[in-house]
């Protein structure tokens, strides 16, 4: 009997996780079948979608409340479907707060629960581990000291590297990724990321617009570039530039974000899965990030944030490799003056910033969806192929 696994994944991020995920399981049986809630990477590979996964990408606390009744919603449809027709196995990438939740209702039903990705527990809403153990059976991490922590806590856990580790190359040529954009490789280069979901873009976008506005404007031969997830956020920054920032002269790309990280001497992003990417680029960066007043209010009120740094090349190091800049600290001139003291460090100083970054690459480049891959079928036996 063909075995069945339903996946959900909540973000682009975790979109391309799953997808990786899906081809490594399916080299190993090809029979699998998937289904769930899915972006188009996901499906590409071969996965039912029941919901597309833009559902799903709603970030902070507050932000949650207007989405809420839809969420509940399609999280009770997929529970009802996989109750009347149990799979072998549940896999929630990412999305803990969706995920979370159902899997602790499959699991009290009999079904094997796997999330991958641990959420950041170790650095706010500690608590939640609690649940958590009662929620799966599995926990793959993406990063080492992160067993530590679920194993303390008696969840069975196992680091499998980060899948963008290997699919990223250190410290690649800017002059080839230039070229393939269409720019002039002679010019320096400043990528924007100001983000995927709207909020994130209503937030920051208008900020990181002007910042490189001021930037371009001290150096005219700056070449700003900002790579987009889809047209529709291509659209919205073109007409917030258009309105906000005329004298920018700014490229707007879809699609590429990699390759636009490769061909930037410096970026500003969005504190999150792109800074890891910008750390595993082995590029200068500054990330910046903003929430809503109340939900910031109820993190420094009530001590939610647990850790020093918020970006994960600073935490894996502990120490600040990326300049962080948070909520109020997220102002133009600040950002401005980190993004100019980029182009000031020392030659000493770059060369310990690329020896950090490649050592943490090195760590994470354990070609990750293939182990996951294999850890799924060591540990459930009911999917591996019959054949």
């Amino acid at each position: 009997m063909t075995a069945r696994i339903a996946i959900i994944a909540g973000e682009a991020s975790g979109d391309l996780l799953a997808a990786r995920l899906i081809q490594s399981l399916r080299v190993l049986n090809p029979d699998l079948v998937f289904e769930g809630i899915a972006g188009p990477e996901m499906q590409q590979a071969g996965c039912h979608v029941l919901y597309p996964l833009e559902k799903l990408s709603v970030m902070g606390l507050v932000e949650v409340l207007s989405h809420l009744p839809e969420l509940l919603q399609i999280r009770k449809s997929v529970y009802q479907r996989w109750i009347k027709n149990p799979p072998d196995l549940f896999i929630g990438v990412d999305a803990p707060d969706f995920n979370l939740p159902l899997a602790r209702k499959l699991k009290s039903a009999g079904i094997s629960t796997v999330h991958y990705v641990s959420p950041s527990i170790w650095a706010w809403r500690e608590g939640r581990v609690h649940k958590i153990r009662k929620s799966i059976d599995l926990m793959l991490t993406l990063f080492p000291f992160e067993v530590e922590f679920y194993r303390k806590h008696a969840i069975s856990a196992y680091f499998v590297g980060h899948p963008l580790a290997d699919e990223i190359t250190f410290n690649a040529d800017h002059r080839q990724a230039r070229l393939a954009l269409g720019l002039d490789t002679g010019r320096p280069v400043l990528a924007v990321l100001p983000g995927s979901r709207s909020g994130e873009l209503a937030r920051l976008g208008l900020l990181f617009l002007q910042v490189a506005e001021t930037l371009q404007q001290r150096n005219p031969a700056l070449q700003v570039l900002i790579p987009v997830v889809d047209d529709k956020a291509r659209v919205t920054l073109e007409q917030l530039a258009a309105r906000e920032t005329p004298v920018l002269v700014l490229q707007i790309r879809v699609g590429v974000a990699r390759q636009v990280m490769q061909a930037a001497d410096r970026m500003l992003l969005a504190s999150g899965t792109a800074v890891l990417e910008g750390m595993l680029s082995g590029r200068l960066m500054v990330a910046a990030y903003k929430v809503a007043p109340l939900t910031w209010w109820l993190i420094r009120t009530f001590g939610l944030l647990k850790v020093r740094y918020v970006t994960l090349p600073n935490n894996l190091a502990g120490e600040e490799l990326v300049p962080e800049y948070l909520q109020h600290r997220a102002s133009h001139e600040q950002l401005v003056e980190a993004l100019e003291q980029l182009d000031e460090l020392s030659p000493q100083r770059r060369d310990y910033l690329m020896a950090c970054f490649h050592e943490q690459y090195r760590q994470l480049r354990l070609n990750a969806s293939e182990t996951a891959a294999a850890t799924l079928l060591e540990q459930f036996s009911c999917l591996q192929s019959l054949n």
